[in-house]
């Protein structure tokens, strides 16, 4: 007995035993919080959207009348379609910000004021940022008095947040605003740990600035560009703070997060509430995978050719097989 003691002690003291248990240590509390605060809310969650039910009183089960309903009521499918708006504004967001991250990447003359300017507004708080284009495209208020001194009358000039012709447009803008800085600075950062070396290689060879971006600069890096897809084009399904502070989600600017709140807090539909967030997160994942199939394609992942790359030189090799036989 006294030497499966021994053995078990110096199994415990063993260095490999010892990485193990302190792996596990640390990941423990972490683990708990996660699946106590999230996956088990979320599996309820998902529970609950099957049921008609308020936050208090009876449940009635509908099974998935819910997911029907997500997709036939008119204030949730034009929900959806607003996330188009934020869709295309992610795409201009980071074109600019990868455009500005090529420019500041080098010695620019007051390039770290204009970094620390571009980046600010990605240090306010989104409440405030809704508040300030509250005022700022108000009637009569900056930007329609800026308009005014270029030469435009204030009758002509369309009501940005009323104006249902405009209105998600100019809430949409507020977002490229708020996150161009952070996309830019992770560009940046990606871009200065690029090889120096490449860029004088490519100026003795007589490379313009856009071939630098394009041979040099896009191949390095790629892999935050999609990563910065992913983050804008989910976060456009999930837009809030805009339309909730600006225009409160009237005049046809409520969006699915917005809509989602008004059903789950103000009518007391948790049931319809709880299946459009489930319905949202599987929106999520096939955005999400069909951005990793697009990257596997056409760019690559990691040391790996794009599939794209891959499948014309098979072809060539292949065409240039059946003319040698000839």
């Amino acid at each position: 007995m006294g030497k499966e003691s021994m053995g078990f002690m110096n199994w415990i003291k063993s260095g490999e035993v010892n990485k193990r248990l302190c792996i596990i240590t640390f990941m423990l509390i972490p683990l708990t919080l996660l699946i106590v605060f999230t996956y088990i809310p979320f599996g309820t969650m998902i529970g609950y959207s099957f049921f008609d039910m308020k936050y208090i009183g009876e449940r009635e089960f509908v099974g998935l009348q819910n997911y029907i309903e997500v997709f036939t009521r008119k204030d949730c499918f034009q929900a959806l379609k607003l996330s188009l708006y934020y869709f295309v504004a992610s795409f201009i967001q980071l074109g600019l910000a990868l455009y500005f991250a090529s420019i500041l990447s080098f010695k620019t003359k007051a390039g770290g004021v204009f970094k620390g300017f571009m980046f600010f507004p990605y240090l306010v708080c989104g409440i405030a940022v809704g508040f300030i284009f509250k005022f700022f495209y108000t009637r009569g208020f900056v930007l329609d008095t800026v308009l005014q001194w270029c030469g435009f009358q204030l009758d002509n000039l369309p009501y940005w947040l009323r104006d249902t012709r405009i209105n998600n447009i100019s809430v949409a803008a507020t977002s490229v605003w708020r996150y161009m800085g952070q996309n830019m600075v992770l560009f940046i950062g990606a871009i200065m740990s690029v090889d120096g070396e490449l860029y004088e290689a490519a100026a003795i060879d007589g490379a313009n600035g856009w071939k630098k971006f394009r041979y040099i600069i896009f191949p390095s890096i790629k892999t935050i560009i999609v990563l910065n897809m992913i983050l804008s084009i989910t976060g456009s399904l999930s837009v809030f703070e805009p339309p909730y502070v600006i225009t409160g989600g009237n005049f046809g600017t409520g969006t699915y997060f917005v809509i989602m709140n008004q059903l789950a807090h103000e009518s007391q539909k948790v049931g319809l509430a709880s299946a459009m967030a489930v319905v949202l997160l599987i929106l999520i994942m096939i955005a999400t995978a069909i951005q990793k199939w697009v990257e596997r394609y056409f760019l690559g992942v990691g040391d790996q050719e794009a599939i794209r790359t891959v499948r014309k030189r098979q072809k060539r090799l292949a065409a240039e097989g059946k003319g040698g036989t000839r």
